[in-house]
């Protein structure tokens, strides 16, 4: 008797639905695509009070307002951006042709790429899932995604809705562990997204490889601020605090450690911790105020800032009501002054409500010190000296900048998004997005008065005059 083979898994049976669907229809018109974009909205609109409370319980504690604001919000605007601006990301465009190939013309058209992959984190499990979404469903794709495991509520959430609004062949959630995650990867996509640590994803490019699948990483690393001698110390210190405690420090983008003016530590980390007063009075029966993730993250970081203390750094712990965190996943924001380099504070990326403080001498010595590291995903100045300003932005590299605050090129959608070297491969938003999750294809049309003939064999005299007109083009 021949061997029953086994059955297909979940991940790879959706995968060829997808491939069959797009088999079927290669390029969705204009209104398919608004109307698929318009789905997704619904989606967020109809079912808000679920997906809040689907974060909150996942994080054990996180305000409604910062998901709507952090996930919510960026995912609308990125959805009616898109569809605001997909009919011209959509058109196919002129492009210059050389004098020698007149009279032909050149023209670059854009065309869906097939089935992409995408795989999003836990830190904003709505948002890094549903807006790479947006770029693949404007550029006519069909889309598997693998949300996280560490927050099981909201990916499931996620497959249900994404299972009532879209029909499988279109969009799909795949739900599973790391292992699952794996095989996720490895499948032939015609272009996967994923966002994560830096240490995974060299091993999902790693799988991507063997199928030469194109990829898109958004990673992480040690993103710095930089505080000139020419800032508004108040002004700039509100603003790091926010940015760094947006769901307490869980995020990408977020500033991972201030370079400050040699002598400024202790004025910066008072300033600091005050603006985080403010902003979080109390932070163990604070609804404002967002869990960690797990007992593991949190034990992470307590054990970060227990190092750099044992190192002889300075910390400055940031508990205006003298709270106990016992048996609670919340943290207390901490300070860390005068880290060595060697300890892992200083080493890896944080990823929580723990920000050290580093002295520079100079302009050069702040360049430096960010240059001696990976490039950043992200990287902040505050001050008023344009000349420096310029400087940091010639001689560093990162990913993207945001000049006097912190945050918010993330949410540009006229800009790219994305990493570069350590940080990151690739962008997306907006019509990055787009182009992410197309093939912008060149087309050169011959015209029937064309002069190539000449350069044809036999060659002879003709030839060498066709040769001779052709070096004396400008």
């Amino acid at each position: 008797m021949n061997a029953v083979p086994p059955p297909m898994p979940d991940y790879a049976s959706r995968f060829l639905a997808q491939r069959a669907a797009f088999a079927a229809d290669r390029y969705p018109p204009l209104p398919v695509r608004r109307e698929r974009l318009a789905r997704l909205l619904g989606l967020i609109d109809d079912n808000e009070p679920a997906l809040i409370a689907a974060v909150d319980a996942d994080f054990g504690g996180r305000s409604a307002q910062e998901t709507r604001i952090a996930e919510l919000h960026v995912t609308r605007s990125a959805i009616k951006y898109a569809r605001r601006h997909v009919a011209r990301w959509m058109r196919t465009r002129r492009v210059a042709t050389e004098l020698a190939f007149l009279p032909a013309t050149n023209r670059l058209a854009p065309q869906p790429l097939g089935v992409v992959g995408i795989v999003s984190p836990w830190n904003y499990p709505i948002q890094l899932a549903l807006c790479p979404l947006v770029g693949a469903l404007a550029a006519g794709d069909r889309a598997l995604l693998k949300p996280s495991e560490l927050t099981p509520r909201t990916s499931a959430l996620l497959a249900e809705l994404i299972g009532k609004y879209f029909e499988p062949g279109l969009v799909s959630v795949v739900l599973g562990d790391g292992e699952i995650g794996k095989a996720f990867v490895a499948l032939p996509f015609d272009h996967l997204l994923f966002t994560g640590s830096t240490a995974v994803g060299r091993q999902v490019a790693a799988a991507a490889a063997v199928n030469l699948t194109p990829i898109t990483l958004e990673l992480g690393g040690k993103s710095p601020a930089i505080l000139d001698a020419s800032c508004d110390l108040a002004k700039a210190s509100a603003r790091i605090a926010a940015g760094k405690l947006l769901n307490a420090g869980q995020t990408c983008v977020a500033p991972d450690y201030l370079l400050v003016p040699r002598g400024q530590a202790a004025a910066v980390a008072s300033a600091i911790a005050a603006a985080m007063k403010r902003l979080y009075p109390t932070l163990a029966a604070n609804p404002d105020y967002t869990a960690i993730i797990s007992d593991r993250h949190r034990a992470r970081l307590v054990g970060l800032v227990a190092e750099a203390r044992d190192a002889g750094a300075e910390i400055v712990e940031v508990n205006p009501a003298n709270e106990n965190f016992d048996g609670g996943r919340k943290l207390a924001p901490s300070l860390v002054v005068g880290a060595p380099p060697s300890t892992r504070v200083m080493r890896e990326e944080i990823f929580g409500p723990v920000l050290p403080i580093v002295e520079y001498d100079d302009v050069d010595d702040a360049i430096g010190a960010v240059n001696r590291g990976d490039r950043p995903l992200a990287l902040y100045w505050f001050g008023r000296d344009a000349a420096r300003r310029q400087r940091v932005l010639r001689e560093t590299i990162a990913g993207g900048v945001t000049v006097n605050d912190c945050l918010l090129h993330f949410v540009q959608e006229g800009q790219p998004f994305g990493g570069v070297g350590a940080s990151g491969v690739g962008a997306y938003h907006g019509e990055w997005g787009f182009r992410t999750f197309s093939k912008l294809k060149p087309v050169f049309r011959q015209s029937a008065l064309s002069g190539f003939p000449l350069l044809r064999p036999p060659y002879g005299k003709v030839t060498d005059w066709a040769l001779g007109a052709l070096r004396r083009l400008p």
